[in-house]
C-alpha cells in the first residue's frame, strides 16, 4: 500500500499552505498585489481547474483510472492529451501559482518550479516508465508526437 504523501494532490495543498503562510507571517515588504494580479490569480486557478476536468473527462472516457500509482487500461491520446502528457500536473502547477499570486506570497513563487521539480522526479518519470512497459510502442510514437508539459 502506497503512502498518503504519494498522493500529488496533498503535494499541491502543501505548497499552497506553505504559500499562504509566507504570505500571512513572512511578506519581508514584498508585494505586487493588484488588480491585474489578482485577475492573473484567477485566471490561473480558473484554468487549472479546467486542465484538470478536461483531463478527468478524458479518462472517464476512456474507462481507466486516474490514479498515478495504477497502471491504466488504455493510453489516452485524445482531448487535452493531444497537448500536454501531463495536464493534471500542469494544472496542478496553474493552481498553485495563482494562488502565490492571490495570497501576494512572491517571495512563494519560488515553490513553483520547486512543485514542478518535484512532481516529475516523485510521479510523472515513474509513471511514464509504467506507460513504457506497458504501451510500448503506442507510448514511444504518443512520447515523441506530445510534450511532457505543453
Amino acid at each position: 500500500m502506497k503512502s498518503i504523501l504519494d498522493i500529488p494532490p496533498l503535494w499541491l495543498l502543501f505548497a499552497i499552505l506553505i504559500a499562504w503562510v509566507q504570505a500571512r507571517f513572512a511578506p519581508m515588504g514584498l508585494s505586487l498585489a493588484s488588480g491585474a494580479t489578482d485577475l492573473m490569480a484567477g485566471v490561473f486557478i480558473g484554468g487549472g481547474v479546467l486542465l484538470i476536468a478536461l483531463a478527468a473527462l478524458e479518462f472517464r472516457r476512456a474507462r481507466t483510472t486516474i490514479l498515478p500509482h495504477q497502471v491504466p487500461a488504455k493510453l489516452i491520446t485524445s482531448g487535452i492529451f493531444a497537448r500536454s502528457r501531463n495536464p493534471i500536473y500542469l494544472g496542478d502547477a496553474f493552481i498553485l501559482l495563482g494562488f502565490v499570486l492571490r495570497f501576494d506570497a512572491v517571495l512563494s513563487l519560488v515553490l513553483v518550479p520547486i512543485f514542478i521539480w518535484w512532481i516529475e522526479r516523485h510521479f510523472i518519470i515513474p509513471e511514464e516508465d509504467r506507460m513504457r512497459r506497458t504501451f510500448r510502442s503506442e507510448f514511444a510514437r504518443y512520447e515523441q508526437k506530445v510534450r511532457r508539459w505543453v
